[in-house]
């Protein structure tokens, strides 16, 4: 068996098994949108993500400040899908010699501009050589606290039978950018959505704050995504296609595939969360328009998205695996 059998969330599963041990002072370890750990009064998170040339962006069509922002905003997203506060950042950028010195400026404005956006301090990094531009972005942040001083911390562990499924924005957007830049289109409202996406961290942060017990942010597809809130809580879920947020904008590029794109594409880096449903109502009101319900949690396994009758649909978009082969 090799890694591309197994795929990526295999993969992890067995690295969790190998190397994940439980520390006295470890709140969240492996499996969870970002780690947790406590530091005298305070609770510390962490995430990373890495952007590889030819996988993640397109060499040549993707400009560099965008490539900056999105890099980060990616790791913003983990923190907010936490319910937390994203503090430092560390960059490692792994470069060919010949990168053009402007192209690396123009990378660096874009992640200073999202940095500046979310209120993260750049703190260092480190940069190396190699064959293709990587660039990886390690944050730091840490996680509201109650009156009592505990943690206040959305997991993807928190869904229960009776929960009301909700998420943030729309959906489908990014993923449909990224196919009218393969096919040569640069600009308009998705492929802005593509290249700098913007995680709701205001949101995420109110629902901690709120009581919402549950959250992952949607980077590998929705229904992917939600897959993991049921492995790790042990529950099924029901998602209603007419209730996906889907943009005007996606309808008129994608009619034929944008519930496809919503609940399949990835890379929306919105919020998805399962909590009781006076809970959602309250962050509702509270992030007025920010949120849509869509489905909720029940007993069982796995993720049914349903016609208005209630039918189960098949969809052609799987969600976004790293190492899975087709």
């Amino acid at each position: 068996m090799d890694v591309g059998s197994l795929g990526e969330f295999g993969l992890i599963e067995r690295l969790a098994a190998l190397a994940g041990r439980p520390a006295p002072s470890l709140v969240v370890g492996i499996g969870d949108d970002a780690c947790v750990w406590r530091a005298g009064g305070n609770y510390i998170l962490a995430t990373t993500d890495t952007l590889v040339a030819g996988v993640h962006f397109l060499p040549g069509v993707h400009p560099w400040a965008d490539l900056g922002w999105k890099a980060l905003a990616v790791n913003v997203s983990d923190i907010a899908a936490m319910g937390g506060v994203p503090d430092f950042a560390l960059v490692t950028l792994a470069l060919p010699p010949a990168t053009p010195l402007a192209a690396v400026d123009d990378l660096y404005r874009g992640l200073d501009e999202c940095a500046r956006a979310y209120g993260v301090t750049i703190a260092g990094g480190d940069v190396v050589r190699a064959a293709e531009l990587t660039l990886t972005v390690a944050l730091l942040g840490h996680a509201q606290t109650d009156a009592g001083g505990s943690p206040l911390l959305l997991r993807r562990d928190g869904a229960r039978p009776g929960h009301a499924l909700a998420v943030s924005g729309t959906l489908g957007d990014a993923a449909a950018g990224l196919a009218l830049l393969r096919r040569g289109e640069a600009g308009g409202p998705l492929v802005a959505a593509h290249l700098r996406p913007r995680p709701p961290l205001a949101l995420g942060q109110a629902a901690a704050r709120l009581g919402v017990p549950c959250a992952i942010d949607i980077s590998d597809g929705l229904v992917q995504d939600l897959g993991h809130i049921c492995r790790l809580s042990g529950v099924g879920a029901v998602v209603r296609a007419a209730d996906l947020p889907l943009s005007e904008d996606l309808r008129r590029a994608f009619p034929d595939r944008a519930l496809a794109l919503a609940c399949g594409g990835g890379e929306d880096y919105q919020l998805l969360l399962a909590g009781p449903p006076d809970a959602l109502q309250r962050l509702s009101q509270v992030c007025a328009g920010a949120l849509t319900v869509v489905g909720e949690v029940v007993a069982g396994e796995g993720v049914a998205v349903v016609d208005e009758q209630g039918r189960p649909l098949a969809l052609a978009e799987a969600g976004w695996d790293h190492l899975r082969r087709p």
